[in-house]
């Protein structure tokens, strides 16, 4: 499908594996229940679309637009979103296996209990996003910011966390960072609480 304008449509339920959504506005589209295993999606507007309880396995989401949609209890095991906008997105209890985000901007969005193990992080958003419970054991941050996310019961151990913007931590939460690596800059930062300098 290309230049479709399926605004407001209800495609809840339908089979639709294997479709290719290029330049479509889907924008409130409701998919809830659909079935889009290994769907490709490419410069799409989908802002408040509904993807709640669907199969997403497999789907390659690329340069789109899907702000304040729900993903809300999706498969999108070995999924892929690159260049791709999900401010005040919901992935709450999605199924998210091998899912990867790639210069991504997930400011806001609700991610919690999500495994992001062993990952390369590259270019993510993810400002006062709630990430409660979220696994980064062993990732590696490169350009990414987790200013003002919500970091309760975070694992990070292993984490390379020199690429990350670590703004609006409190030295008080800073024990969730326990076995990851920092810069000095950031220590310093985190330091800087106490009234101390690191030199």
């Amino acid at each position: 499908m290309v230049d479709c304008v399926l605004e407001d449509v209800d495609l809840s339920r339908l089979p639709l594996d294997g479709w290719v959504f290029e330049a479509c506005n889907v924008k409130q589209a409701n998919f809830t229940g659909a079935k889009l295993g290994s769907s490709v999606w490419s410069s799409c507007k989908g802002g408040l679309a509904d993807f709640t309880g669907c199969d997403l396995s497999e789907s390659r989401f690329e340069a789109c637009d899907f702000n304040n949609s729900s993903f809300r209890g999706t498969t999108l095991t070995a999924s892929s979103f690159e260049r791709c906008k999900l401010t005040g997105a919901n992935l709450s209890e999605a199924k998210t296996l091998n899912l990867s985000f790639t210069e991504t901007r997930l400011a806001d969005a609700r991610l919690p209990g999500l495994s992001f193990r062993k990952s390369r992080l590259n270019g993510l958003d993810l400002q006062m996003a709630d990430l409660r419970k979220c696994d980064f054991r062993d990732a590696i941050f490169q350009d990414c910011s987790l200013r003002d996310a919500n970091l309760v019961d975070c694992r990070f151990e292993g984490a390379d966390l020199r690429g990350a913007d670590l703004g609006g931590i409190r030295l008080l939460n800073a024990k969730q960072f326990k076995g990851a690596t920092i810069s000095r800059d950031q220590a310093g930062q985190l330091l800087a609480e106490l009234g101390l300098k690191v030199r």
